[in-house]
């Protein structure tokens, strides 16, 4: 049973504590938190242990970039921009927005080394008020775009066609549904060990890269079955596309691909280092370093082995194509278990990130049962938000039209982050104020502005364009719908709902035998304080003695 640690306060005196000279705490080793907006408390340092290393933290990241974007967004990328030369100009312009995102991250981390969730985080402690605004917008946000669909439906497609079996919508949703219970439940019971399969299957996907780029080179020379492997390089901007819509979806896939740099920032309390800041950075640095080179070379030998309509139309399965075409039948067969087995890793790496996320919304008290959902029993891991990670993925499997889904769970979860994107970018600036005004020193890890104006640079959706059967823009309007019913929903819980039933929000901070910390909002009606506050003064003017 949780246990009340702090009275609560209300809305309006959390709003005049946070503005206040109890904004900054600082730390003994020089680099000072920024507590000013904190909805989750403080709890015990490495709760969940201490199990990440700089090498752990590159599996992580590499475990995450290397799912299915490499052997599934290509063709997808082709499809939107209609030449070989946009192609591959995408794939060098993607890691430099992503080197510029870890080098804003890095800031962020120095000033919060202590904390994982990352962009929960962040967002948190720069936007302060009004309060639980952007929070709940994110938290939502993220708690409902935190499935793992897109690379378990790409995992079912591979390993469906590893073992020549039809691909059929019931067999890709139950293939899918098979994986997501299996990975899913390893995160749950076990952190170390999980981390153990992430580094194994990593290590594994990050040679079978390798070996794609050995294939490509050998197609090049000639020493391969493929016939005339320069034909797509000829004129290589022939057939290119300029309709804005197209262009942005190609953006977004192109830097879904690279998605995870970021995954160690997520374990941040749990790095093994004296500086986790300075760790994770650089394990972020050696991860894109490795594999912007890798994915590069791979796009290359795809153009050299497979014909740009083929790639085009290949869907999800480029990489089959690609096989078949250097290896015969043999390479269509066991190369689609590789990339399923990239697929599974990459499910584990994400399920480890995310689960942190979603425990640290919940240690905000924008969870229903906060103190469940931030809890470590029994395993020591954060369980119920991986159950929760898993259901929702598997919700998803089953709503979206299977044929679709990889396109639309893609999409609907990539332009709501651009927004918080452009957040975090703006956030940093607002931090960087708040630290001078209080003659903190600079972020030890500090980011160029010219940096963070990379990161923020996006492309809006605009209409012309779909690569799904319905509505092209559904993904769109379904990503700013979610937006906006987050507002829609402060709006009514904060604001409208406390003001037609005469209470105010509370913060209470519970804390589990465990060891977890958590804020739990509750209401207090103010007709009830008033009465207890009348109470206290007429005790108060009681004669202390009765009279004599």
């Amino acid at each position: 049973m949780p246990i009340l640690r702090e009275d609560h306060q209300s809305l309006s005196e959390s709003l005049s504590i946070h503005s206040g000279s109890q904004d900054l705490q600082t730390s003994n080793d020089d680099v000072d938190d920024l507590q000013a907006s904190s909805l989750a408390p403080g709890e015990k340092a490495g709760l969940l242990g201490r199990e990440v290393t700089l090498f752990s933290a590159v599996m992580l990241n590499i475990g995450q970039i290397t799912g299915s974007g490499i052997y599934a967004v290509p063709g997808v990328i082709l499809n939107s921009v209609g030449s070989i030369g946009l192609l591959l100009l995408y794939w060098i312009m993607a890691p430099i927005f992503a080197f510029a995102g870890l080098s804003l991250y890095a800031e962020l981390a120095s000033m919060f080394p202590h904390r994982s969730g990352a962009e929960v985080v962040y967002l948190e402690q720069a936007y302060p008020h009004p309060r639980f605004l952007v929070s709940t917008a994110f938290a939502v946000t993220v708690v409902l775009t935190s499935f793992s669909a897109s690379n378990a439906i790409v995992f079912a497609q591979y390993f469906l066609s590893a073992f020549e079996i039809e691909i059929t919508a019931r067999n890709q949703t139950t293939v899918a549904l098979a994986v997501v219970v299996l990975t899913v439940g390893s995160v749950a019971v076990s952190t170390k060990w999980s981390l153990r399969a992430v580094n194994f299957l990593t290590t594994f996907k990050i040679i079978s890269l390798f070996f794609i780029v050995a294939a490509g080179a050998a197609v090049l020379t000639g020493i391969t079955p493929v016939k005339d492997p320069y034909a797509n390089f000829q004129n290589i901007f022939e057939g290119s596309s300029f309709n804005p819509n197209a262009l942005a979806t190609a953006f977004v896939k192109s830097n879904h691909a690279f998605i995870g740099w970021a995954n160690a920032f997520n374990v941040l309390g749990e790095v093994k280092s004296k500086n986790p800041a300075r760790t994770v950075r650089n394990a972020g640095r050696i991860s894109l370093f490795l594999v912007s080179i890798l994915f590069l070379f791979i796009n290359v030998a795809y153009v050299a082995a497979v014909p740009r309509e083929d790639i085009r139309n290949s869907g999800q399965l480029i990489a089959v194509l690609f096989f078949r075409r250097v290896f015969g039948s043999t390479g269509a067969k066991v190369f689609p278990l590789l990339v399923a087995l990239s697929c599974f890793g990459n499910i584990i790496a994400v399920t480890i990130g995310q689960a942190r996320i979603i425990r640290e919304v919940a240690r905000q008290g924008l969870l229903p049962y906060p103190a469940f959902f931030s809890s470590v029993k029994p395993f020591g891991t954060p369980l119920a938000p991986s159950g929760l990670k898993g259901f929702l993925t598997i919700l998803v499997i089953l709503a979206i039209p299977a044929k679709d889904a990889f396109n639309f769970v893609l999409d609907l979860a990539s332009y709501p982050h651009l927004v918080f994107q452009a957040a975090m970018a703006v956030g940093i600036w607002v931090l960087r104020g708040r630290r001078r005004r209080a003659k903190l020193s600079e972020a030890p890890l500090k980011a160029s502005n010219g940096v963070i104006f990379i990161y923020l640079t996006s492309v809006p959706p605009e209409p012309g364009h779909a690569d799904v059967s319905f509505w092209y823009a559904t993904y769109c309007v379904a990503g700013i719908g979610l937006l906006l019913c987050c507002g829609l929903y402060y709006w009514i819980w904060i604001i409208v709902l406390p003001k037609l039933g005469g209470y105010e929000v509370v913060e209470e901070i519970e804390e589990s035998a465990d060891g977890a910390r958590n804020t739990r909002l509750r209401r207090r009606y103010k007709k009830l304080v008033a009465e207890e506050q009348a109470e206290e003064e007429q005790a108060e003017q009681q004669p202390l003695l009765g009279a004599t």
